[in-house]
């Protein structure tokens, strides 16, 4: 009878520690975003810290949609991407550095999105194997250089589950061909998708406010 009571009791005390260690999510200051209320937004090609050179476009390609849901006109990613590289800006770096006045005037946006891809591609372990895009964004007004929200954002292919069978055997044989399979078929495409719509969404804490285009524009 002890006994139990004794378990009884820790397994509260873990209930309780486990309860006291979930952080409460931290909301951010939307004052700035809430009195510019961008209409039209410019994307930039992101930044890459992953070690795959597609990141890049592949992220890139997904990030109009998700704005343009969300209410936003976004000037052709392509578009913006030619006329400065015409302009002898050939990388993702130097088209950051360019100053959010000089963007203005060049495009007439009333905001960009910086976009910086910290992870991209398959990731191996032992007995797993998956693609995660991982992705850090921040809107800039470019009429004051204000940043007026900035979030993050990841996907797995693994959130698709991951039933492997045959014990530890089967396990390594499925993380190996999982490996290959991602590797050829390049899966960081659909997976940089994912990201995208999670990064850029209006329905969740702390995310981007509704734009003009949308009938939820002001209630948020």
């Amino acid at each position: 009878m002890l006994k139990k009571i004794r378990n009884g009791f820790v397994c509260l005390s873990v209930m309780l520690l486990a309860t006291g260690c979930v952080a409460p999510v931290k909301q951010i200051d939307l004052t700035a975003f809430k009195q510019s209320r961008p209409k039209t937004i410019l994307v930039l090609p992101p930044l890459n810290d992953s070690p795959d050179v597609k990141a890049t476009y592949s992220m890139l390609s997904q990030l109009t949609y998700p704005l343009s849901e969300a209410g936003y006109y976004v000037l052709p990613v392509a578009l913006v991407d030619e006329t400065l590289k015409q302009n002898g800006l050939t990388s993702a770096r130097d088209m950051h550095d360019i100053a959010p006045a000089k963007l203005q005037k060049i495009f007439g946006a009333d905001a960009a999105l910086y976009v910086n891809v910290k992870k991209y591609g398959a990731i191996y372990t032992v007995l797993n194997s998956a693609v995660v895009v991982t992705a850090e964004a921040r809107l800039v007004d470019l009429r004051t250089g204000d940043v007026l929200w900035n979030g993050s954002a990841t996907a797995s292919s693994n959130e698709e589950g991951n039933n492997a069978s045959g014990g530890l055997i089967g396990m390594l044989v499925t993380a190996a061909i999982t490996q290959i399979a991602n590797n050829i078929t390049d899966k960081g495409f659909s997976v940089a998708g994912v990201t995208s719509q999670r990064l850029l969404s209006t329905n969740k804490p702390n995310g981007l406010l509704y734009g003009p285009h949308s009938p939820k524009y002001g209630t948020d």
